[in-house]
C-alpha cells in the first residue's frame, strides 16, 4: 500500500550507495530529492525507512557515547541485509572493498545474535591553546551482558601512521573492554604490546572470535 514507489526506489538507492555511513531521515530527503526532482517530506521518509527494515532489506545501528554512555539520536548507519542484492540494485557499481568489509562483518554479527551499535568515543585535545573536543568512531560495539567488545574494521595496517589512525579511537575508550581491529586477508588472531587484537576477516567469519575473547 506505498503511495509513491518512485519515493521508495530513490530511498532504496540511496540507502544502497551509502551502507556503513552517517545518515538520518532528513539527509536522506535531501539525496532522495535530488534523485527524484523534488524533495519529500521527512515523516515519509522516516516511514518509508520502517518499511525497508521490516522488509529485512536493510537494519540500522545507533550511535553509542562510549564514555557517556548513552545513545546520539541525531544520525545512524544503515547496513544491506543482503550485500547481493545492493551490488545488483547499483548494477555492480560502487564496490568500495572497505564499505562491502563493514557491512559483511556487521551482517555477521547480527547473523551470530549479538547485538551491535555503532561506538563514538570523545576525546579532548589542546591546539593553540585551546581545547577542542572531537569525536572519533569505533565501527562496532558488540553487547554481551554487561561486557563489550570494540571492532574496527580496517583493509590494512601497512604502516605506523596507518596502525595509528585505525586504533586511536580504540585506545582512547577509557576501559578495559576487549578491542579487536579486523583486517582484509586470512591472517590468524595475533594482539599488539598494547593488548590490541588483530586478525583477518576470513578466520573472523569462519569462528565466533568474540564469544572467546568475551569470556
Amino acid at each position: 500500500k506505498l503511495k509513491d514507489d518512485n519515493i521508495q526506489s530513490a530511498l532504496i538507492d540511496s540507502l544502497s550507495s551509502s551502507v556503513g555511513s552517517l545518515t538520518n531521515p532528513n539527509k536522506l530527503a535531501n539525496t532522495a530529492g535530488s534523485l527524484m526532482g523534488q524533495k519529500p517530506s521527512y515523516n515519509t521518509i522516516k516511514n518509508y525507512l520502517d518499511y525497508v527494515e521490516d522488509a529485512y532489506l536493510f537494519q540500522s545501528a545507533k550511535r553509542w557515547d562510549v564514555k557517556g554512555r548513552k545513545y546520539f539520536d541525531t544520525l545512524q548507519k544503515y547496513y544491506a541485509m543482503d550485500l547481493g542484492l545492493r551490488n545488483a540494485r547499483l548494477n555492480f557499481r560502487q564496490q568500495e572493498r572497505s564499505h562491502l568489509m563493514e557491512n559483511m562483518i556487521y551482517n555477521e554479527l547480527i547473523r551470530r545474535g549479538y547485538s551491535v551499535d555503532v561506538g563514538i568515543v570523545e576525546v579532548t585535545r589542546v591546539v593553540d591553546g585551546k581545547r577542542k573536543q572531537s569525536q572519533y568512531e569505533i565501527d562496532f560495539v558488540v553487547n554481551i551482558g554487561n561486557n563489550k567488545v570494540y571492532i574496527q574494521s580496517a583493509l590494512n595496517i601497512d604502516t605506523p601512521e596507518k596502525k595509528a589512525q585505525e586504533t586511536f579511537s580504540l585506545r582512547n575508550t577509557g576501559d578495559f573492554f576487549r578491542k579487536i581491529v579486523v583486517l582484509d586477508g586470512s591472517r590468524k588472531l595475533w594482539t599488539d604490546e598494547d593488548g590490541v587484537m588483530y586478525v583477518g576477516v576470513i578466520p573472523f567469519l569462519l569462528d565466533d572470535i568474540i564469544a572467546d575473547v568475551a569470556k
